[in-house]
């Protein structure tokens, strides 16, 4: 029984110290452009959240000039029952994020 336990305590250790190695280096900044990227769309709705846990690096895009690569950070969000689906762009720079892009989506299925 003690072995059971003491597995399943380092088994929950590993996946969030692994979920805190995986957050992307703008993850912080991302999180509060969100938050205002879903207030700016519902006109200010004091309702606006974002799911912190949600935060993560979906992959890479090139920029439209030269050869750099821009990180693309995903973010859950939601307003009363409206789910969203933000995507914000970073600058990989070092010691600071410079955001370049951001879309929002709206997760609903219109038909």
């Amino acid at each position: 029984m003690r072995s059971l336990l003491l597995t399943v305590m380092l088994a929950v250790a590993l996946q969030s110290s692994a979920a805190l190695a995986a957050a992307p280096p703008c993850a912080t900044d991302a999180g509060k452009q969100a938050l205002k990227l879903l207030r700016f769309h519902s006109d200010g709705d004091d309702r606006a959240t974002i799911d912190a846990a949600g935060i993560k690096q979906i992959g890479t895009v090139a920029s439209l000039v030269g050869n750099r690569r821009f990180d693309v950070i995903e973010v859950e969000g939601s307003i009363y029952k409206g789910e969203y689906r933000m995507r914000l762009i970073y600058a990989r720079m070092s010691g600071s994020c410079v955001l370049m892009g951001q879309e929002i989506f709206e997760r609903s299925d219109p038909y």
